[in-house]
């Protein structure tokens, strides 16, 4: 069974990808969302010339054709190839679940069922008030009894969304929603350590659990230097996507909890070494999935199955006024909220289609073999 043809699907924000083998057999994956359009062509210039005509016919055979894809195109290190990497993943792994009958999740030692999830704001331009509010809707409503707002401005070198928002939030949230859920906060790479510690004192003392991306990402011994100074757990990586990368931020403890993102790192293979790797040194791993394309499903399907999986899956509250490019993505939509829970079905493979009426107004690509 090889493969014989890859297909994409695509808008600027979202590409699917659908690969097929010569005996017929299909799976269906997606790249990271975000300039999807850009990421579409490395799928087929930099990943489908090299794996195409290749042996799928064993789950083993996934990371020989993700190495090969990283091998053959070694000039070419960083985020979008690995992102179009991530789509071939995806979409084999559920070519498996399709075959033998599975989900994903049976497919990597776990079963299906349900998995906690935060509720996670994507909004800086909300009031503190206004936040606490749809919090607590969203309580009532869904039974979330964890939640995650965003704090100081994204790059934002100490200065906050407006002056005085961080210091106004932490407390208005915590008071609306009482000591009986649990306060996640994300910093994107805001704070200087100095800042990032005061801010962590202040998230402390109002029992947050959890202090994301505090300093810039890209350094470490700026988000190691905060790690050390608060009891607060300080967590981070979504944005990293080289395993040499994650191997120093867990060997250095730079973080107390990973956040890779499947579709940023280059599929659930890699996620699943990172997770490994972070099983090793005992941290837990609480993914990054931050909008409701298929790389939530993906991470319902890992936190189902690893042995150190965090507390809660992210669930973003953003809906189509926010994401309008959400719209329309599947036949039936994986995402239903039941106290305050997400459900992984025993459905084949990732559980979701694509909708064909989304797929008609995408742009078209395909690779084929010979």
């Amino acid at each position: 069974m090889n493969l014989s043809r890859i297909e994409t699907f695509t808008n600027e924000f979202v590409c699917f990808v659908k690969v097929t083998t010569d005996d017929g057999a299909t799976g269906w994956g997606q790249v990271a969302p975000y300039h999807a359009d850009i990421t579409a062509q490395i799928v087929h210039r930099q990943v489908a010339v090299h794996v195409l005509g290749r042996s799928a016919q064993d789950i083993q055979d996934i990371n020989v054709l993700v190495n090969l894809v990283k091998e053959r195109e070694h000039k070419f290190p960083g985020s979008h190839l690995y992102r179009a990497i991530g789509g071939l993943d995806t979409a084999l792994w559920d070519l498996h679940g399709r075959l033998e009958g599975k989900p994903v999740c049976s497919l990597i030692g776990g079963t299906p069922g349900t998995v906690r999830a935060y509720a996670s704001s994507m909004k800086r331009d909300i009031t503190p008030a206004g936040e606490a509010r749809r919090f607590e809707a969203l309580r009532n409503d869904y039974g979330f009894d964890a939640f995650k707002f965003r704090v100081g401005s994204e790059c934002g070198h100490d200065e906050d969304e407006w002056p005085g928002r961080t210091e106004e939030i932490v407390p208005t949230v915590r008071r609306t929603l009482g000591s009986d859920v649990q306060l996640l906060v994300d910093a994107n790479s805001c704070y200087s350590p100095d800042k990032a510690i005061h801010v962590g004192q202040l998230l402390q003392s109002e029992d947050v659990s959890h202090f994301e991306e505090p300093c810039p990402y890209w350094e470490f011994e700026q988000t190691r230097q905060v790690t050390e100074a608060l009891e607060i757990d300080v967590t981070g990586g979504e944005q990293d996507c080289e395993l040499a990368t994650w191997q120093r931020m867990i060997d250095d403890k730079i973080v107390n909890i990973i956040q890779p993102d499947i579709c940023y790192l280059g599929g659930l293979t890699r996620t699943l070494q990172v997770a490994a790797m972070a099983q090793i040194a005992g941290l837990p791993c609480t993914p990054h999935c931050a909008n409701l394309s298929m790389v939530t499903l993906f991470t319902m399907h890992l936190l189902r199955s690893i042995p150190n999986a965090g507390k809660y899956l992210e669930f973003s509250i953003e809906g189509e006024d926010y994401y309008p490019w959400q719209q329309d993505l599947f036949v039936e939509s994986p995402y239903v909220i039941v106290n305050g829970h997400a459900t992984v079905t025993d459905k084949p493979g990732w559980g979701a289609e694509p909708n064909p009426r989304w797929l008609a107004r995408s742009t078209h690509q395909v690779s084929t073999h010979g």
